[in-house]
């Protein structure tokens, strides 16, 4: 069993790490009666639990579209419902119809009280503003409640899928491409744990009574085998154009969501900073995201290629047994994450560019690995389409999960609030021009408004994430696959600059004979 979190005795609260898809509504029926109108018919959803933020969500695609979306949520396993999504948004619409002309009326009965009026007329037109006024506020309550619940099961809704995508559970994975053959050893293959352990590498033991169960201490070799690994995933990287970011560890609860990621409730993979709006980052995906939170780029701008190093802090609830074991599933590890923002026409073929670095790191460094498609109910709400790379791991007699990329098109732009003014449209200028001021290529872009701002049209980024390194599984990779019958590994001559030179790895005596 994971060690459990007390919320009385941690300052840190573990709290969920999901895509936003899990609850269903539950029923009531409220209507409100107007004096001279006809109520609004109410869905039966419940208007409570608004979310914390407004997403851009295209609810009117929903509506036209509404078996397609329904049929796409069920091939993603998402118990989120379309059909009330549909309900709420006509309710939504023929509300804020009704408040508008209220509104209009109100307007032209306090008109009406301008000129000169008798007493009787003039008491008519109060008693009437009276009674406008009254309506309109319970319009406009009703309104914001239905808002609220419009935005809580529109946000449910995952992505749409890619046509390519295989449909099913995980066992429906296609795969793509196999790199490599399994090594065939002449002597009995250890795990990595074993390797780990005989070669001073790892230390579970003093970071289980420092910190607890998964986690860990590299040492000797162990730590400079996870620097060598960042800078040779930096140094890759950036040279196919990624601009090297360090983020933050600790992100707010609302980016976190934003960006699919629903930090609250049970089933934990988020720890939260307790009395604090803060949660730590599960992956460096989030804090990349929240970069152009708000902004509105040039097309010209994109894409925008970013890599970050960032540390990871997963609750691995339910993680047991095999799975589990050594470093493959632990609670805080290192991570080198590609992130980019798109157009809509450029998003597919940079997906292809974010799995061929993948590709090219692991040949090189002498992996057997098999890229997987994979299949619609093991993608999560924001991917469009996934791609997971497995690597084959000796010790461990399996094939284990080392790196994926995702494409999310426009699930978290319209959450994040990131647009672009598309070439040739109106302000594009402008927004050149305010992209040069604020120092062009850190923050470039105007600050958007929720509905785009300067007047001319704007669309919603796509965005794309990848692993260009997880550490501590590219440490069981490269332990298990390249292990000596003496129980020395040899280094990946890629992996050898940045470790001076040092082509094996030896047990620590070993080590100080030679």
């Amino acid at each position: 069993m994971l060690n459990q979190i007390s919320q009385r005795r941690a300052v840190v609260q573990a709290r969920t790490f999901q895509p936003a898809v899990v609850r269903h509504c539950n029923q009531i029926r409220t209507t409100y009666a107007v004096a001279t109108e006809a109520p609004v018919a109410s869905t039966s959803a419940s208007i409570v639990d608004a979310p914390s933020f407004r997403a851009n969500l295209d609810f009117k695609f929903i509506k036209e579209n509404v078996d397609l979306v329904a049929t796409n949520c069920k091939n993603r396993f998402s118990s989120a419902d379309p059909h009330l999504v549909a309900a709420l948004y006509d309710e939504f619409v023929a509300l804020k119809t009704q408040a508008d002309s209220l509104r209009a009326e109100r307007n032209e009965n306090s008109n009406a009280m301008k000129g000169k009026l008798d007493a009787d007329k003039r008491a008519l037109l109060i008693a009437r503003g009276q009674e406008l006024k009254e309506q309109l506020a319970a319009v406009e309550e009703r309104l914001a409640k239905v808002e609220g619940a419009l935005q809580r099961e529109g946000q449910r809704v995952p992505n749409m899928t890619h046509p390519d995508v295989p449909l099913g559970g995980e066992e429906a994975a296609a795969v793509l491409r196999e790199v490599g053959a399994q090594r065939h050893f002449t002597f009995s293959a250890k795990d990595h744990v074993t390797l780990a352990e005989a070669l001073d590498m790892v230390d579970f033991e003093s970071a289980a009574e420092v910190s607890g169960q998964k986690f860990y201490y590299l040492r000797n070799a162990g730590a400079l085998l996870e620097l060598a690994l960042v800078n040779y995933a930096f140094n890759k990287v950036v040279s196919r154009g990624f601009t090297p970011i360090m983020t933050p560890d600790l992100v707010k609860a609302s980016v976190l969501e934003k960006c699919g990621f629903q930090p609250r409730g049970a089933g934990t993979q988020i720890y939260a900073v307790e009395g604090s709006p803060l949660c730590l980052t599960g992956t460096a995906e989030v804090p990349l995201g929240g970069v152009y939170m708000d902004r509105i780029l040039t097309e010209d701008q994109l894409p925008i290629r970013m890599a970050a190093f960032g540390h990871c802090f997963r609750t691995e609830a339910g993680a047991a047994g095999m799975a589990g074991k050594g470093l493959y599933r632990v609670h805080q590890f290192s991570k080198v994450e590609m992130f980019v923002l798109s157009t809509p026409a450029q998003s597919e073929a940079l997906h292809q560019e974010l799995i061929d670095i993948e590709i090219e790191m692991f040949e090189e460094l002498g992996l057997h690995f098999k890229v997987l498609d994979m299949p619609s109910g093991d993608l999560g709400a924001p991917a469009y389409r996934k791609f997971d790379v497995e690597a084959w791991m000796p010790g461990l007699k399996r094939y284990g999960e080392i790196s994926s990329a995702s494409n999310c098109t426009d699930y978290q732009s319209r959450r994040l609030n990131i647009r672009y003014r598309p070439a040739g449209s109106k302000d594009a200028a402008g927004a050149d021009a305010a992209a040069t001021a604020s120092g062009g290529g850190k923050k470039a872009g105007k600050k958007a408004s929720g509905s785009g701002g300067g007047g001319s049209k704007t669309e919603f980024v796509h965005t794309l994430n990848a692993t260009a390194c997880a550490v501590p599984r590219m440490i069981v990779a490269i332990l298990e696959n390249f292990q000596q019958e003496d129980g020395s590994v040899v280094v990946p001559p890629p992996l050898r600059p940045y470790l001076g030179g040092m082509e094996i790895i030896h047990p620590p005596a070993a080590a100080r004979k030679a």
